[in-house]
């Protein structure tokens, strides 16, 4: 068991890695939305500026964690097209969590959050590895 783990591990250790700076990257998304919550209580709004900055911080983590690569000017510019569809996705699913189902506006982040993992690793790893 403990050597299939191993193998697996490092198969997919870009993905492992995906994940990981995913988790990190949730986690900045989280505090900063949960801040500007308190600040203005507007959830569209707290959302998109909390979006914005984690991408920013991703893109980094991406390119110095995860792909090993170096970032540049290009792949900056080109990486914000992972997160078309993950904010078009993370955003509808606020709404209809929030809006639709009346979950916690604190807690549906973090649920709308899981929906398009697998979408931006396939993207990212594209545009940061080419």
């Amino acid at each position: 068991m403990r050597d299939r783990l191993i193998y697996y591990l490092k198969k997919h250790q870009s993905f492992c890695r995906f994940v990981i700076v995913g988790f990190i990257n949730t986690f900045n998304y989280y505090l900063l939305y949960v801040i500007l919550m308190n600040l203005d209580n507007i959830y569209i709004v707290s959302h998109t500026i909390a979006f914005v900055l984690s991408m920013i911080g991703s893109f980094y983590l991406n390119c110095y964690f995860t792909y090993q690569t170096r970032p540049t000017f290009k792949k900056f510019f080109q990486f914000p097209m992972t997160y078309v569809v993950n904010y078009s996705v993370t955003t509808l699913s606020l709404y209809f969590l929030i809006g639709i189902f009346n979950i916690d506006e604190f807690i549906a982040p973090l649920i709308a959050a899981i929906i398009p993992i697998p979408f931006t690793f396939m993207v990212s790893k594209w545009i940061l590895t080419k």
